[in-house]
């Protein structure tokens, strides 16, 4: 039982991890992947705006479903191991005292150091899955699966933002065919439609309030502030 419920408690932690990477790729970003994954998985819920941006996109309601099923099932699987794991003839210690001790360990003893097994065990599971460097290579490993099997599509256009009046900061990645790719700002016309480039990301470098004559090129991130009917039918 108490093998069932670390693997559970393992697995919990993957398909948590792939439902952020899985939201990310849909266009949302990476931070609030990462809580609406949780959320969905935890059954927690969210706030409206944040539900608009995930109710409103089919691969992402995808996503969010299958995450609260496989919440729940993990749930009571790990409900049931832990409480299994109390069962006195259940435990390790009871096994190995029956095993190779000549003598048989009182049961209040056995419920208390699996206890104690059960806690040190999630410590050291939450301390792994939450260690940076760990964390970045297992995310790393599972986004390039994921991405080579074309489980989810990648999407160049993100809301960030959902503005009173329709108005919005949104991400556009440049992807080849954009018919803005190889022009400068200026030349993109995108001022003459109501849209407002705040920052460019390119690589490992931000150019923030980037001027007029500033060339886009194929892979920038333009971080956009504008009407978002605009920016979704000029840009994405």
């Amino acid at each position: 039982m108490l093998i069932l419920f670390i693997v559970t408690l393992i697995v919990s932690f993957t398909v948590v991890r792939i439902g952020a990477i899985a939201f990310q790729l849909t266009g949302l970003e990476w931070s609030l992947a990462k809580f609406q994954a949780l959320s969905c998985f935890s059954g927690t819920g969210f706030t409206t705006k944040e539900a608009e941006l995930i109710t409103s996109n089919k691969q992402r309601r995808k996503i969010a479903s299958a995450l609260i099923i496989l919440g729940n099932a993990g749930l009571v699987i790990m409900i049931a191991t832990l409480a299994g794991s109390f069962i006195p003839q259940e435990t390790i210690l009871s096994k190995l005292s029956e095993s190779f001790l000549p003598f048989r360990i009182p049961s209040y003893y056995v419920i208390w150091v699996n206890l104690a097994i059960i806690v040190v065990v999630v410590y050291v599971i939450y301390r792994v899955f939450t260690h940076e460097q760990f964390v970045r290579r297992v995310t790393n490993f599972l986004r390039k699966k994921i991405i080579k099997k074309e489980i989810f599509q990648k999407v160049s256009f993100e809301e960030l933002l959902l503005a009173t009046g329709g108005y919005g900061v949104s991400k556009i990645t440049v992807s080849t065919g954009s018919h803005i790719l190889d022009k400068t700002l200026f030349q993109s016309e995108l001022r003459k439609h109501d849209i407002t480039v705040l920052a460019i990301t390119r690589g490992v470098e931000t150019i923030p309030n980037p001027r007029a004559d500033t060339k886009i090129l194929l892979g920038d991130e333009l971080i956009c502030f504008g009407k978002l009917e605009n920016i979704r039918n000029k840009l994405a």
